[in-house]
């Protein structure tokens, strides 16, 4: 497998990471190692498509692999431990089947109405005709959603998000000593919020996730206290953190294409999210681990190594998108793997895209003259893809 070097916190690829995928599918075509990682890493769809629905790979780390993990990161594991996005059947099968029983789709739809009005309301808000679009919408509209969804109180919003931004930092590829210890400050911050509110809402139920999450049950089983409070918690970093992500680089896309108006009305709107799901994916590498000996392709993934799949360069690949470089809301919509596929597709997918679906008209409608203040800057979070300042005039 030819084995290729590219540091992820490098400013150009952190910038322009299409560019190195490029590369790496034009000389080494569906596979290549990546030397900083020292991971095989798969590029075209087709490769990417196979391992996300291959359940000889997972997320859960094979026993031989398991070990004592620092104790400056004790707090953080004692979460993901719980976490369904990192295990495998029958235990994610378990937890998956009880949380879905209380995150419906008519829950989901009924956000709607809200979707709207936040965004209506932020935009009132906006003080000046020069602003980072960033925090004074992008980050706002998700977490706020999220807290009602669930029902945590609105007016700890900065704090979730806070804990939220802390958290998700063990996965970047830049992290350092300080920056693990702060993600366990933050989830040991996180659980104990969440504890004591999940026990609240055991003795004053209502109609919210959470309490729907209580009294979810599947053959005579509950989810745990800690299984619960693994599960909000990764709705609220997934659900919280990848649609800041895909709003501010959607409206980035759509402002360098112009002719947005179009692109918002009606129908359209649903291809318009899929090509910005698809254009600039907010995660662009997700891990598997071989249960078994596996080929992909002409390459051999052995039992107990892991791989990686570039979700954003499986969505560039041009052997199944025409001009994939190139942003265009009006495209055939087919399948991208921006939330995954298989076992772990993301739960929170459809609330997502009626976010997008309903925010965005929104802010173009409300916003005719909007357009880009000077250059917009990616942010180095990768394993993440998001932009760190999202400067516009109005």
């Amino acid at each position: 497998m030819l084995k290729l070097s590219q540091s992820p916190t490098d400013d150009a690829f952190v910038q322009d990471p299409y560019t190195f995928y490029e590369r790496a599918r034009g000389e080494a075509g569906a596979m290549f190692h990546w030397a900083e990682y020292d991971l095989p890493c798969a590029v075209s769809y087709a490769a990417v498509w196979a391992i996300l629905r291959d359940r000889r790979f997972g997320r859960e780390v094979p026993a031989e692999k398991q070990g004592p993990k620092p104790e400056h990161q004790a707090a953080f594991w004692a979460v993901e431990d719980h976490s369904m996005l990192e295990l495998e059947p029958p235990r994610h099968t378990r937890l998956r089947g009880l949380v879905l029983r209380a995150f419906t789709s008519r829950r989901i739809a009924a956000l709607g109405p809200e979707i709207a009005a936040l965004s209506h309301q932020f935009i009132d808000a906006f003080e000046d005709d020069r602003l980072d679009l960033l925090p004074a919408f992008a980050q706002k509209l998700p977490v706020i959603v999220i807290a009602r969804l669930l029902g945590v109180p609105e007016n700890r919003a900065d704090d979730l998000l806070g804990w939220s931004n802390a958290m998700v930092g063990m996965y970047q590829a830049r992290r350092t000593r300080a920056e693990e210890t702060a993600a366990a400050a933050a989830a040991a911050a996180f659980s104990d919020f969440m504890r004591d509110y999940v026990n609240f809402r055991r003795g004053r139920p209502a109609d919210d996730l959470i309490t729907h999450l209580i009294a979810a049950e599947e053959d005579g089983e509950r989810l745990t206290t800690d299984e619960l409070i693994a599960t909000c918690i990764l709705l609220l970093n997934a659900g919280h953190e990848a649609t800041v992500h895909t709003l501010g680089n959607g409206i980035k896309a759509l402002l360098e294409a112009g002719g947005t108006r179009d692109s918002l009305t009606g129908p359209q709107i649903e291809a318009t999210v899929e090509e910005i799901l698809r254009y600039d994916a907010p995660l662009h590498m997700f891990t598997r681990w071989a249960y078994e000996d596996i080929q992909i392709g002409r390459h051999v993934i052995p039992k107990g190594g892991r791989v990686a799949c570039l979700l954003g360069a499986a969505n560039r690949d041009p052997s199944r998108w025409e001009a994939a470089g190139h942003f265009d809301p009006a495209r055939t919509v087919q399948t991208n793997v921006s939330f995954g596929a298989g076992v772990h597709f993301c739960l929170g997918a459809p609330l997502a895209r009626l976010e997008l679906q309903l925010s965005l008209p929104v802010l173009f409608e409300r916003c005719p003259n909007l357009r880009l203040d000077g250059q917009s800057r990616y942010a180095n979070l990768y394993h993440f893809h998001g932009l760190e300042t999202l400067n516009v005039a109005l």
